[in-house]
């Protein structure tokens, strides 16, 4: 896609407060906090149904054109529970239906989906939505461009919305993830 055919609708750098539209899942008020201009969420324990402090907001309607939902996360703590993880979920009539992550399986970090190798401490994850399709990028800190990790199908629009969320964290232990520059934008065609 070219970035020169991208319109942001929406963006939040996270400077202090949350911009409107956003609302808690599962809120645990003590285990997020801004710092230094971005959001950190603590990685708590629990799974996609489970997940605390998911960071929620109305997704635009996909049948308007393509989407690209943008991110930067970054690690403080090196995971070190199996499927630790954070990113950005999809969630369609209240279900969470698709996630694009950094997570640690068997020891190692990949984005999921596709199991691309993720070594970088700070990545930036964009994910495509259409009217019936995703498409899973990311472009390592460092890097300039975004390379596809994975493509897919989503259901067909409905109660659309996206999330910011890590869990599968140690209980034992405070892993605390980075999120900046949050945006959404049209990708248009011409």
């Amino acid at each position: 896609m070219n970035s020169s055919n991208e319109q942001i609708i929406f963006e939040d750098n996270f400077d202090g407060q949350l911009d409107e539209g956003w609302s808690w899942l599962r809120e645990d008020s003590d285990d997020w906090r801004f710092r230094d201009g971005g959001l950190e969420i603590r990685v708590q324990p629990g799974v996609a149904d489970t997940v605390r402090n998911a960071l929620l907001r109305t997704a635009p309607d996909r049948n308007d054109g393509t989407y690209a939902i943008e991110v930067t996360i970054t690690n403080h703590t090196l995971p070190i529970q199996q499927y630790e993880q954070a990113g950005i979920t999809w969630y369609n009539n209240g279900k969470p239906v698709f996630k694009e992550v950094k997570e640690l399986i068997d020891g190692d970090l990949y984005i999921i989906p596709g199991r691309a190798a993720m070594a970088a401490k700070t990545v930036r994850l964009r994910l495509l939505v259409t009217a019936d399709s995703w498409e899973a990028q990311y472009c390592p800190s460092g890097d300039t461009e975004f390379q596809t990790a994975a493509t897919g199908e989503l259901p067909p629009p409905g109660e659309d919305q996206v999330s910011i969320q890590c869990y599968n964290g140690p209980p034992e232990a405070e892993h605390w993830i980075r999120f900046e520059n949050f945006c959404i934008k049209l990708l248009n065609s011409d």
